[in-house]
């Protein structure tokens, strides 16, 4: 079971960066000790968001335990689970709520927007969620690409389709075949075609 924790933005005081290769890109990461701030994917050698003002890009090596050295374990298959603390540097407080929401959704599982609006106690907010997860802003350990639409569509993901796909198949999840979270409620038993002839032809008797 993950043993990341949330942390308050005000907690992340000097930020180092790391550079991660995986199959589906390089990804950079903002931490401090086990405290992480930010996974950002890097395209043609430009990141999508800048890097706070002053830090250097460190090479490593990193030890296994350590916020790059456990994602690039993830990224090879020997990790399902982060043992970080979350250091969210912006962000409202749905944004955060949304936010750990995402992070309770287990490895090789997935989540539709709506039941994760209903985990967290907000159960019209489906379309707020996509907002939310669309501003994640540590992915893969704020797993947002395990949510899925009502349909099991792969919709919404900032990172290109393609990699959300990678990242449940990584996760044994892609195809979506496994049975939702919250179970289909119940709406009784269909009749079979052979008792809704009986019935037609009592109905013609009487």
């Amino acid at each position: 079971m993950s043993r990341t924790k949330l942390r308050v933005p005000e907690e992340v005081t000097s930020l180092r960066l790391a550079d991660v290769r995986s199959p589906i890109g390089t990804f950079r990461i903002g931490f401090e000790g086990r405290k992480v701030a930010f996974v950002d994917l890097m395209e043609h050698g430009m990141e999508r968001a800048g890097p706070p003002g002053g830090a250097k890009v460190e090479r490593g090596p990193f030890s296994n335990l350590s916020p790059p050295g456990q994602l690039r374990e993830y990224f090879e298959g020997a990790r399902r689970n982060f043992d970080v603390e979350l250091a969210f540097l912006a962000g409202s407080d749905f944004d955060r709520k949304v936010w750990f929401g995402l992070h309770q959704i287990p490895f090789g599982s997935y989540r539709t927007y709506g039941e994760v609006a209903r985990r967290i106690g907000q159960p019209n907010a489906a379309r707020a969620v996509g907002g939310a997860a669309h501003r994640n802003p540590i992915p893969i350990i704020v797993p947002c690409h395990r949510l899925v639409g009502h349909d099991r569509s792969l919709t919404g993901f900032g990172l290109g389709l393609w990699r959300k796909q990678w990242l449940l198949r990584h996760e044994g999840s892609y195809p979506l075949t496994a049975p939702s979270a919250d179970p289909p409620r119940r709406r009784g038993r269909q009749s079979t075609l052979e008792e809704s002839l009986r019935g037609k032809a009592r109905k013609a008797r009487s």
